[in-house]
């Protein structure tokens, strides 16, 4: 099998888990807290247990860790790593700017990704050694070298150390938007997301779209990020940002 069977793969998982979630979008739905008090709803679930049944029909032997199922083969050398909607709060409150994310990670490194947005039908994949796609055509990432023309973008304060600095220094702020934020800066839309706290179904997918776009990803020392790091997360669209934004962040 190649890359580009995988590729197709993805899209077939995104199609699934789309197709789960839009009849939910806006309607009532069973939802709970979990032990973090993170929500949950019925769609995350139905949507990653679709996802789950292609990966066995079609890459039985891979592995999977899920948000919603835990982990089958975590040691295998393939591993599908899924967020069946990532930003629950913003589709509970009938906000578009969630995303359903799918990683394969080969050797503990994200090679393939997906960030699909099933209300608004955008989709981008990104794939190692390929440019990144959004609906079919190349995504890039913009010029910005300097913090104070950067549109930073983070999902809450909260996740965020060094949060007032970069407000500070950065050219203007957005908050809100999950991994919404990251497709928008492999677009050409943000400048900058800074994170903290995110597992590893929280970034997988994310690399390979960001940096396929032209970005760069790394944890918050500016090492590349692997199945073991922290959860601490820069992405920024033009490289040369980098080294300002980790000499502002908390550590």
């Amino acid at each position: 099998m190649t890359l580009d069977d995988d590729i197709a793969l993805a899209h077939q998982l995104a199609d699934a888990a789309g197709a789960v979630i839009r009849p939910y979008f806006r309607a009532r739905f069973a939802q709970e807290a979990k032990e973090d008090a993170s929500p949950v709803t019925q769609a995350d679930r139905e949507a990653e247990a679709a996802i789950r049944s292609l990966i066995a029909a079609h890459r039985p032997g891979d592995g999977i860790i899920g948000e919603e199922y835990g982990a089958e083969h975590a040691d295998a050398e393939r591993i599908w790593v899924l967020d069946p909607i990532d930003g629950t709060r913003a589709f509970i409150g009938g906000r578009p700017i969630f995303g359903t994310m799918i990683a394969l990670m080969v050797g503990g490194r994200p090679v393939l990704g997906v960030i699909d947005q099933p209300i608004s039908g955008e989709r981008w994949i990104g794939a190692a050694g390929q440019p990144t796609l959004f609906n079919g055509r190349p995504a890039h990432t913009r010029p910005c070298t300097e913090l104070s023309r950067a549109l930073f973008a983070t999902t809450a304060p909260w996740f965020c150390g060094g949060f007032d600095a970069l407000r500070s220094a950065a050219g203007d702020t957005l908050l809100g938007g999950d991994c919404y934020n990251y497709a928008l800066l492999a677009s050409g839309h943000a400048d900058l997301v800074v994170e903290e706290g995110l597992k590893l179904h929280d970034w997988a997918a994310l690399l390979p779209v960001v940096e396929g776009a032209g970005g760069r990803m790394t944890d918050w020392e500016g090492h590349a990020l692997h199945k073991g790091s922290d959860g601490r997360v820069v992405a920024v669209g033009d490289p040369a940002l980098l080294p300002h934004v980790l000499g502002l962040l908390e550590r």
